[in-house]
């Protein structure tokens, strides 16, 4: 496709976008989502790689893949918060050593 076919299409993009009522985030998840799903597919799940062609770097699109949930990623639940005073996970000291 060349250059001005390529622009074309985005022009089109655009006023599909534009015309049917989407906001510019809902815009961007559509792009990111869809061109993410598709260079995995190319690289064959190989997030190092599709990184690499997305020209990002792999927590980020492992973070992208959580946000958009690619590939049956979720996001983590954040552990709950310890009580103050649970000493069931506190780290122990331990005395220093001294010269002899």
């Amino acid at each position: 496709m060349s250059g001005h076919n390529v622009k074309e299409s985005f022009d089109a993009l655009i006023d599909h976008l534009v015309n049917g009522g989407f906001f510019l985030e809902e815009a961007v998840e559509i792009l990111e989502k869809g061109m993410i799903e598709r260079v995995l597919r190319r690289a064959e799940n190989n997030q190092s790689e599709a990184a690499k062609i997305l020209g990002i770097h792999r927590n980020t699109l492992l973070r992208k893949m959580v946000e958009y949930q690619i590939d049956g990623k979720r996001p983590r639940s954040k552990p709950p918060m310890r009580e103050k005073g649970d000493a069931s996970r506190a780290r122990t000291v331990r005395p220093r050593r001294t010269a002899s």
